[in-house]
């Protein structure tokens, strides 16, 4: 599991960051090497920031508990300040708000001058020294490396296109004003192109929880998989149990009509908003006339804004969000990955064996072993690629727990952090 204590120029002070940026990088050596818990570590410290990333090997909310006032005791040792000092100033994250915070501090967005380009070379720096010093883990090392790219990912491309990934959080600020709690929202979003997954990562930072998508092209089933969403393949049944519907493809005639949305109770407090975000246009306007619709289309959009004032720093965020969703996902996948090697080592055992068979008994051709694996790359198949399912989906140990039962196999478990760990909290 990972873990973050960082303390920055807007809750500590000038005082404490100091101290902490002479003292604290020598801190990670003892945590790795003195540590029960603690199996990586790596320590940023500068004038107006304090970051140390922790790996810790065990999943259990006391086990942070451990690990956070152990990691105090000795950053607090190191850097000469009083440990009661030190946990009013830090702030404790942990699974994966730590990529999130760690990717947006690498681009610059939690900076005194926001976008500053000097602290991705410190956050570079602080990982080569933990590699120097053998303080790294393999867990840090995947977080350091996605950081680096998400890093050059904003610079990249913020400022181009910066105005139509805003877009999609202005639709949705206009549709806030309309929506109590996104929470309790059903969104549907039509479309698997360039607004389709900054629009998730909008919707998430809102509250929604109940998304779906449809893609007229057929790729829904795949984003879905990709962002932990569900995926519909019936466009009417769809847009008739959505709340909020958000179309963005790339299509060249409008996709959602009126024809296909069901009247709404006039009478009645349940309202549905349609945002369009397709250039050219992804909803027919006729949309606006169904009782109870609420069409918003670019052209409404852009009146409450003009794009010249759309920001920079609002674009870097959401793919700081998007990157940090994909890092997770692909988390769950390396922590499931034992137990899938486990099921195809025990698989590939019973193959060996009957493929030794069918030679004593006279296969000279060959032809029953490689019928028999071509059968267990089939029999394979399915299993890996519902692991793969279940791993982004939050249930990896659904399938570790079958491989067992069914098989017998046991996996060694890798440490996973706990959906019932708030995302930060202050320690005091």
């Amino acid at each position: 599991m990972l873990l973050c204590l960082t303390a920055n120029h807007r809750n500590a002070s000038f005082e404490i960051l100091e101290k902490l940026s002479i003292g604290a990088p020598q801190a990670a050596g003892i945590l790795v090497n003195d540590g029960d818990s603690v199996s990586g570590a790596v320590v940023l410290a500068t004038c107006n920031r304090f970051e140390a990333y922790l790996e810790i090997d065990e999943p259990l909310t006391s086990a942070t508990a451990v690990a956070v006032e152990n990691s105090v005791r000795v950053i607090s040792a190191a850097s000469g300040i009083d440990p009661a000092a030190l946990l009013s100033a830090v702030t404790v994250l942990s699974g994966n708000a730590v990529a999130q915070h760690l990717f947006a501090v690498s681009s610059g967005l939690e900076s005194v001058i926001v976008g500053e380009d000097e602290i991705s070379g410190q956050v570079r720096r602080a990982l080569e020294r933990a590699r120097a010093a053998g303080t790294t883990s393999s867990g840090l090392e995947r977080l350091f490396q996605k950081a680096a790219n998400t890093s050059r990912e904003v610079k990249n491309q913020t400022a181009i296109g910066g105005a139509g990934r805003s877009l999609v959080r202005l639709g949705l600020e206009l549709a806030s004003s309309r929506i109590a709690d996104w929470s309790r929202t059903r969104v549907l979003i039509v479309g698997t192109g360039q607004y389709a997954a900054t629009t998730v990562a909008a919707l998430r930072d809102r509250g929604a929880e109940d998304v779906t998508v449809f893609s007229p092209s057929g790729r829904a089933a795949r984003f879905a998989l990709r962002l932990g969403l569900t995926a519909s393949v019936d466009l009417i049944a769809a847009l008739a149990a959505a709340d909020v519907v958000i179309t963005c493809t790339t299509s060249a005639a409008p996709v959602v009509t009126a024809a296909q949305l069901s009247p709404l109770p006039s009478a009645g407090t349940q309202r549905r908003i349609v945002i369009d975000l397709g250039l050219p246009r992804n909803v027919h306007p006729d949309v606006a006339t169904v009782p109870g619709t609420e069409l918003l289309d670019l052209e409404t959009i852009s009146l409450h804004a003009p794009l010249e004032e759309l920001t920079a720093t609002t674009d870097a965020r959401a793919l700081v969000v998007n990157a940090a969703t994909e890092f997770a996902a692909t988390t769950a996948e390396h922590q499931l990955a034992p137990s899938v090697v486990a099921l195809r080592t025990h698989v590939f055992g019973l193959l060996d064996a009957e493929i030794e068979r069918a030679r004593a008994r006279g296969d000279a051709d060959g032809r029953i072993e490689a019928a028999l694996r071509h059968l267990a790359g089939v029999l394979l198949h399915t299993p890996s690629v519902r692991a793969r399912e279940l791993a982004r989906a939050g249930e990896g140990d659904a399938f570790s727990a079958a491989v067992t039962s069914l098989f017998g196999v046991e996996a060694p478990r890798v440490a996973t952090c706990p959906a019932s760990v708030l995302p930060e909290e202050r320690l005091a």
